[in-house]
């Protein structure tokens, strides 16, 4: 799980990589746990938090510069 205090030190490039990062991991638990199933279902809640926290700190960036 990634903290809050980890993304806001995220230069700006940094997090556009890990989002991307953050997205193909989570579509390949996804169809991980759609063809074998997963031992531990949390994983995929913390993954899409994951990635909702740093869509929200991108956008709050974004809403800070304008």
């Amino acid at each position: 799980m990634i903290e809050m205090t980890e993304i806001r030190q995220l230069s700006d490039s940094d997090l556009l990589e890990r989002i991307d990062v953050e997205r193909e991991a989570l579509a390949k638990l996804r169809f991980n746990h759609t063809v074998a199933g997963l031992e531990a279902t949390t994983a995929l809640k913390n993954k899409k938090r994951d990635v909702a926290r740093l869509l929200t700190e991108m956008n709050a960036r974004k809403t800070a510069n304008s």
